[in-house]
Parts: structure tokens; C-alpha cells; sequence
């Protein structure tokens, strides 16, 4: 973290503005999946069921991630950035009053479009703010805070449950989550608009038109798109493999209590801490590809473990903090990476088309993995989709460019 000190004022502000809107996104997001066991004995909901309320979310942000990043190429990475922090946190105060399975899908599904946007929109900034020298790290610096928002959501379940009757208890987590909303007032005071973003918007101005959001799509941008798109889509499913049902895995098929369950979660949560800032420091050091590969064949092994071996108390706990570790490290390089795959004018757009509708795809993981579990185990089934999911990100990363230290000029000027 020692390069933190030769970052500017201007760097650590948007540092902090994106550490924060990501984090609190994870705490808003990760409560649901500590809520799933709540309504599979309460409303009497089955995990089809279940799956699809998360399905929902997650397919709903990959159309808010691509939106946002859109709207922040043409109004401002700032402006947008306040906008889905105040989204996602409206809709999850929401799903606190719904009173049956369709509200909760509802609001659940509106709660998705700005999860998506407010990952797109920050990471657009922190890589468009810091220096080529520090990108990745400062990229990985910011995803770290999606442990921090997850294991708060761990934290405050656990003493939610202690204080209030489960039947309300759920509802008081997902009120908690209109919180985040007091970031706005923090990006509205002090974070500005990239020099690069408004150099770009003045001399869309002087030639009198913009590029078009599409352009993504052109025959140069096109292979990109679409491998960043599969990248993203097997990291983020085999994630959402892991986290939404590995709660419930422990409750139902490993017979944990609650104050167990978050027990094991904790230890995977710091694993994921460390993995963030140990990854970000690689994809510096060996380059993005290297990274991501490792970290994915890595991750695999220790899916197959977790899931796969009888194993129970001290033994999953310590399996729990290197699986954390490679599960999310391996997102550290995302931000910076899909950042340096495309030119200025329509940065936010790629960066939001990749990774969301790598997300919303992803996302249907969930879903099938709980219906799935109708006729095998629930741990088969996490085990067999995430191993899949890796072998996509493996396929991708070895096809796509390399772009460590890439200068984001130097790929406008050539025009790529």
C-alpha cells in the first residue's frame, strides 16, 4: 500500500469516492444471500425460487451497468456515480417492505440496475484518474472493498439476529441498506470530472459530433467486446456460484447455526481481502493475462475442495481463507484491464457492456445451480458450474491482449 503515498489529492479522492460506492454496493447485494435460508422456512419458498430473485438482480445490472456506463460517457463519470449509488440503495430499503415472492423479485430486480451501473461508473474513474504506473493496484485497491461491504453484511446479520425476531430481523437488514445513500453528499462535494474525460468531451464539441455508444461493435472493437464479455461472464458466474448458495450449503447440507455459518464466511471474507490487494500488486507485476489464468486454475482446485471433500469444522474453515483469496483476487486486474481495452469516447461503454452483461449471463448461474439441486446434491452443482465458468476465463484471458502500463493516450491516438 506504500503507493498510496505518491498518489495526488485528486487520485485519492476518486479512490475513496469508488472504495466507498463499491463497498456499500456489496453490503446492499451480499445481504440477500444471508437472507435466502430466512425465506426458504418462512415464506415457504422453494430454491428455484430463491435462485430466481438473485437471478433477477444480476440480470437486471447488466442492462444498469451498460446504461450507466453509457450515460457516463456523454454527462460524466461524477454525476453518474451518485446517481446509482442512490438507486441501489432506494430499492433495497424497498425489499424490506415486500410481503410476498413477487415484491421481492420486483424490488429486488429494480435494486440490480444501479448494483450494475455503480461498479461501471467507478471503475471508469479510478482508472481514468490514476497514473498507468499504479492502475491495476488502485483498481484492486477499490474491488478490496467488496469484501469490506460483505463481511459488514456478515457482521450486521449476525447482530440483527441477535436483537430482533427473525421474521422482522430480515426486513431491518434490507432497510439499513437506504444508509449508502449518504455517499452522494461526499462524490457532490469533492470528486471532479477526469481531466481526460472532459478533454475528450471538449473536442467532441470543437468536431461537432460524439462517437457513438455502438462503436463497440465495429469490426476493430468487436473480437475485444466479446472476449472481455466472456471473461467477465466466468468470473462473475463462478463467483455468484459460490457466494449466493455457499450460505445455504453450510446451513442445510453442512448443519451449521447462524453464528457458524458467519463464522466460516468471515474467514472466507478476509481470505477475499487479502486476495484483492496480493492480486492487484500481481497484475502490475506479471501483467493482467498471467494473473487472471493463475488465479482461475487456482480457484478451481480449491472450489472442488470446499464443495467436494467431507470435511467439517476446523478443516472448511481454513480451506474458507485461501478459497476467498483466489475466488474474488482474481478480480483485482478487471477495472484496469477492460479500461485499457478501449478508446476514451466510449470507454464507459465497453467497460459496462463487458462486464454487465458478462454479469447478467453469469447471473443466471444462480438459478440453475438451485434448480439443479433438485436432483443432486447443492455442492455438486456449485462445484460443477464454477469449474466451467473458470474454464472460460482461462480461454479468454489467453486470447485477449496484453496491456500492462498501456497509456490510455496512447491507445486513443492509434485510434483503437
Amino acid at each position: 500500500m506504500i503507493w498510496l503515498r505518491d498518489t495526488s489529492k485528486t487520485e485519492r479522492v476518486a479512490l475513496v469516492a469508488a472504495f466507498g460506492g463499491y463497498g456499500l454496493d456489496a453490503f446492499d447485494f451480499m445481504m440477500y444471500s444471508f437472507i435466502i435460508p430466512v425465506l426458504l422456512s418462512q415464506w415457504h419458498i422453494s430454491k428455484a425460487q430463491a435462485g430466481y430473485i438473485a437471478s433477477g438482480a444480476l440480470v437486471s445490472s447488466s442492462v444498469g451497468g451498460w446504461a450507466a456506463g453509457v450515460l457516463a460517457d456523454r454527462y460524466g463519470r461524477a454525476r453518474l456515480l451518485q446517481l446509482t449509488v442512490l438507486w441501489f440503495s432506494v430499492f433495497t430499503c424497498l425489499s424490506g417492505f415486500a410481503r410476498n415472492f413477487g415484491e421481492l423479485f420486483a424490488a429486488r430486480a429494480l435494486q440490480g440496475f444501479g448494483f450494475g451501473g455503480e461498479w461501471a461508473v467507478g471503475s471508469v474513474l479510478v482508472a481514468e484518474v490514476v497514473s498507468a504506473r499504479y492502475r491495476g493496484q488502485a483498481a484492486g485497491l477499490v474491488q478490496s472493498s467488496w469484501s469490506v461491504g460483505w463481511a459488514a453484511a456478515a457482521a450486521t446479520f449476525w447482530a440483527v439476529n441477535l436483537l430482533v425476531p427473525a421474521a422482522l430481523a430480515w426486513r431491518v437488514l434490507f432497510w439499513l441498506g437506504l444508509l449508502p445513500g449518504l455517499l452522494i453528499i461526499f462524490i457532490r462535494r469533492h470528486v471532479a470530472e477526469p481531466p481526460s474525460y472532459l478533454a475528450m468531451r471538449a473536442a467532441q464539441s470543437s468536431a461537432g459530433q460524439a462517437r457513438s455508444f455502438l462503436d463497440i461493435f465495429r469490426p476493430s472493437l468487436l473480437p475485444t467486446t466479446l472476449l472481455a464479455t466472456l471473461l467477465s461472464m466466468g468470473m462473475l458466474g463462478a463467483y455468484y456460484s459460490v457466494t449466493t448458495w455457499l450460505p445455504t450449503l453450510l446451513a442445510t447440507e453442512r448443519h451449521l447455526s447462524v453464528s457458524g455459518t458467519t463464522g466460516y464466511l468471515l474467514m472466507v471474507i478476509v481470505g477475499s481481502f487479502v486476495g484483492y490487494l496480493v492480486s492487484a500488486w500481481l497484475v502490475d507485476a506479471m501483467g493482467r493475462r498471467a494473473g487472471f489464468i493463475s488465479f482461475a486454475v487456482c480457484a478451481s482446485i480449491l472450489i472442488m475442495l470446499y464443495t467436494r471433500m467431507p470435511v467439517t469444522g476446523f478443516a472448511m474453515l481454513i480451506i474458507g481463507f485461501p478459497l476467498g483469496f483466489f475466488v474474488l483476487g482474481i478480480f483485482s486486474g478487471m477495472g484496469a484491464f477492460l479500461a485499457e481495452l478501449f478508446p476514451a469516447a466510449v470507454r464507459g461503454s465497453g467497460q459496462g457492456f463487458c462486464f454487465s452483461v458478462g454479469r447478467g449471463i453469469g447471473g443466471f448461474f444462480p438459478l440453475c445451480i438451485g434448480m439443479l439441486s433438485s436432483h443432486v446434491t447443492l455442492a455438486s452443482s456449485i462445484g460443477g458450474f464454477t469449474v466451467g465458468a473458470y474454464a472460460v476465463v482461462i480461454l479468454a484471458a489467453w486470447l485477449l491482449p496484453e496491456t500492462r502500463g498501456r497509456e490510455l493516450r496512447v491507445l486513443e491516438s492509434e485510434g483503437q
